[in-house]
């Protein structure tokens, strides 16, 4: 349950490497949450995380956690509810492929789309039930601006975002009055070690702002979180390009 500071005392991080995801945890850390599990695929970058948010002073531990692996989420994640009540699940796994290899390589394209969208599904599906079940908890979903149009540049990773985005709008709908909050995260480029080299984006964000923008979302109880939050008017705007134009645009 949330302290008497409205801080939550408990945190699950799927993708527990994620650069979003630990920024996140630092800062509900120093808000007072103590328990912190990072479910991820076993590696010395998992470790090495859980390691410094023990620093920071949390109880932190880790679960082997497969996205493609649905079959097992089930078992997986229920031992992880079954320790305690879990106040905030965070969902940031997901991989951004390589658009010109998924083309000509359908089975990385696949691969891509299990990651986000059905990894996702079942996870998603798994943890809300979970949460339902304790009456309590919020379910922040990580999905991406990417997500809102297609564009020529990345419609394979922005079409399993767009999937995923919708699920958790949905899934956000058929738990409301369970005292189960869905909240879906809108950022934009990001600045992280794997953009590195890249050239940057219009409205590029960082991994820091987008955890405020997170924690502060949280506190409203926020149904959909842009980050940064201009990105809202833009992609208003942008929807209603028509098509001919829109693949002319530099977007």
């Amino acid at each position: 349950m949330k302290d008497a500071f409205g801080a939550p005392q408990s945190l699950l991080v799927l993708g527990g490497t994620s650069e979003i995801a630990l920024a996140t945890a630092r800062r509900l850390i120093s808000l007072r949450t103590r328990r912190v599990w990072l479910a991820g695929r076993p590696s010395p970058a998992l470790e090495a995380a859980a390691v410094e948010l023990r620093d920071r002073g949390a109880d932190v531990r880790t679960v082997a956690f497969d996205a493609l692996d649905s079959a097992a989420h089930e078992e997986v994640l229920g031992k992880v509810f079954a320790e305690g009540d879990i106040d905030v699940v965070l969902m940031a796994f997901g991989i951004a492929g390589d658009q010109a290899r998924d083309e000509e390589e359908p089975a990385a394209a696949v691969r891509v789309a299990q990651t986000n969208y059905t990894g996702a599904v079942s996870a998603g599906l798994v943890c809300a039930g979970a949460l339902q079940a304790q009456g309590h908890g919020s379910l922040v979903v990580l999905s991406s601006v990417a997500g809102e149009r297609a564009r020529r540049a990345d419609f394979i990773y922005g079409s399993s975002k767009a999937g995923l985005d919708a699920f958790a709008q949905g899934l956000g709908d058929a738990l409301q009055g369970t005292g189960v909050q869905v909240m879906v995260v809108r950022p934009g480029a990001v600045r992280t070690r794997g953009a590195a080299g890249q050239p940057e984006q219009p409205l590029t964000t960082t991994p820091e702002e987008v955890a405020g923008a997170i924690v502060t979302g949280l506190r409203r109880r926020s149904e959909t979180v842009w980050v940064p939050g201009s990105l809202r008017v833009v992609m208003s705007a942008l929807r209603h390009v028509p098509r001919p134009l829109y693949r002319r645009l530099p977007v």
